[in-house]
């Protein structure tokens, strides 16, 4: 005789949660959100360029102030979330050297494939229409100079936002393959808006970079490949 199913409980009725997971993905869509939503140019342009410009260029400035938002919102508050409420190290999200025998390979392959999608897409007017995201960038060497320092800063907020504090935070609960899916899901949706080969192709790189974060256990090749993808496709534009 099949035995008759009980009807839940009033305590199934929600299902268990981790708390760590949940802190995860709450806290990563609230900041991805919030520096959509504050850390944009037009925000600075709106609100700050009257009070706040560095050596009297506002648009050199409203640049700086996207990727220093990047970094804060995406990459310090996680970090601190990480030390301050998980307690544990920023290494094992992968804030270290990791596997440098695997991880110099791993670049060598990526870094000029990413070059040269990046002069593809520097002929396209979707792209050209969008960057570089900091439109002084071609001002000068000096500025360009500038640019890509602070270019780095925004690409080490954002894989550590992503691939870091999302993927590396959620391994213990879903395993590593569902939180590579995860994190490629989060950081695909958030190039809504830009040009769609991007877009569509956020959900390829968050699928590269996220299996060259776990095997090399380090964020150091996917900050440097996509500083190259982004940073050669500004060079290619600046210089025609």
């Amino acid at each position: 005789m099949i035995p008759r199913a009980e009807p839940p409980s009033s305590g199934d009725l929600v299902p268990p949660f981790d708390r760590k997971s949940t802190v995860v993905v709450v806290s990563a869509a609230v900041l991805g959100i919030l520096f959509f939503h504050l850390g944009s140019q037009p925000t600075y342009l709106r609100h700050l360029a009257a009070s706040f410009v560095l050596w009297r260029d506002p648009v050199f400035t409203a640049g700086l102030y996207t990727f220093a938002s990047a970094f804060v919102l995406l990459g310090l508050i996680p970090a601190l979330i990480v030390k301050l409420v998980f307690r544990e190290p920023l290494s094992a999200y992968g804030v270290r050297l990791g596997d440098l025998s695997f991880g110099w390979k791993a670049f060598v392959v990526v870094a000029p494939v990413m070059a040269l999608l990046s002069l593809m897409a520097s002929r396209m007017p979707d792209f050209l229409a969008v960057y570089p995201l900091n439109r002084a960038a071609g001002a000068g060497p000096l500025a360009f100079a500038g640019h890509a320092l602070a270019y780095l800063a925004f690409y080490a907020g954002w894989e550590f936002g992503f691939r870091g504090f999302v993927q590396f935070g959620l391994r213990e609960e879903i395993g590593d393959w569902n939180a590579i899916l995860v994190q490629t899901a989060v950081s695909a949706a958030f190039h809504v808006g830009k040009p769609f080969g991007e877009t569509l192709g956020a959900v390829l790189g968050g699928l590269v970079w996220g299996v060259i974060a776990f095997r090399s256990r380090s964020l150091l090749v996917p900050i440097l490949t996509h500083w190259v993808l982004g940073l050669s496709l500004d060079l290619f534009i600046v210089c025609r």
